[in-house]
């Protein structure tokens, strides 16, 4: 019996040891870096329609994160993430050449917002999101909106300090997460004739509601939002205004647990005005989407009703 206890006990040392080990490389290493990628040879044509529909987009994906308090894509403080995931920082998108992406071609801009990978090799963390889905065209109105002469993207040399990322991030950063792969072929625009196709891309692909209204952000898949756990189940953590965590909502066709019980009318109203079925206002980080156009929403509520219900009570 002491023998045995002997070499258990030597036994949970030397895990301990290769633990230490494991976790000190992690934390000195760091977010990884990845050969330099083969950066796909694009040019976006800059066309007022391309750079309206660009602003669109980027007013639901890209300015929440990155805006300041004059509107300038100069990067800010996440202050709505986890602080799970450490102190961090978003990034200066305008177009300065030195502090923001001036210097960068159309491709390079595409490949990091698809595969989350630098030409330098690398790698954004999972809190900055991917787009491996989005179609060609809403992804080149995006680059487009990005190179316009609109105050929000004009160069300015602010920018915020280094992020700081948790033992976490940097985990998940080496085993958990890698960069996505780019499409091999063109990615179409959804059929919007479709209801159900474009209620599907709106909310898996392009809007990515998927991300918040699932069980955890780490377990969520880009590629494949489907396989996310809970999907649209709700139960994320988010951080509201007051920093204090709260949990996304369950957005399945349950009826006791979900919106199953609320009408398209529901819908369109807690959206539009950020006021759900019971009178309530929506708590951010949920915002109304007064951009979306009622055949969005209706489309988005469609879809959604094709979603396995999941019964999840959320406080």
């Amino acid at each position: 019996m002491k023998k045995f206890v002997s070499i258990l006990g030597w036994v949970l040392l030397i895990i301990i040891i290769v633990l230490g080990i494991g976790a000190t490389y992690i934390h000195f290493t760091g977010i990884p870096t990845y050969d330099h990628p083969q950066i796909p040879d694009v040019k976006v044509e800059i066309t007022p329609q391309k750079v309206e529909k660009g602003q669109k987009i980027a007013s639901m994906l890209c300015m929440h994160c990155h805006s300041n308090n004059d509107n300038r894509m100069t990067g800010r403080k996440l202050t709505d993430l986890p602080s799970e995931f450490g102190d961090i920082y978003s990034m200066n998108i305008t177009s300065d050449e030195e502090k923001g992406i001036g210097k960068w071609t159309d491709g390079e801009v595409i490949y990091f917002l698809r595969t989350g990978l630098r030409k330098n090799g690398t790698y954004s963390p999972p809190y900055m999101p991917k787009f491996p889905l989005l179609s060609d065209d809403d992804m080149q109105s995006i680059v487009a909106w990005l190179r316009s002469e609109e105050h929000a993207v004009k160069a300015t040399r602010e920018e915020p300090p280094i992020s700081d990322p948790s033992f976490l991030v940097k985990l998940l950063s080496q085993v958990a997460f890698s960069p996505l792969p780019y499409p091999d072929k063109v990615i179409e625009n959804p059929d919007t004739t479709n209801q159900l196709v474009w209620g599907k891309y709106l909310s898996n692909k392009l809007y990515g509601c998927f991300q918040c209204h699932c069980a955890d952000f780490k377990t969520n898949n880009d590629l494949e939002p489907e396989k996310s756990a809970g999907f649209y189940g709700g139960g994320n953590t988010l951080i509201n205004l007051m920093g204090s965590e709260i949990k996304s909502l369950n957005i399945t066709s349950d009826t006791e647990t979900g919106i199953g019980s609320w009408t398209e009318e529901d819908f369109l109203t807690a959206l539009k005005t950020g006021k759900r079925k019971n009178g309530e206002q929506l708590r951010y980080p949920m915002l109304p989407y007064t951009r979306l156009t009622d055949g969005e929403l209706k489309a988005i509520y469609a879809y959604l009703r094709t979603v396995p219900a999941i019964k999840n009570a959320v406080q």
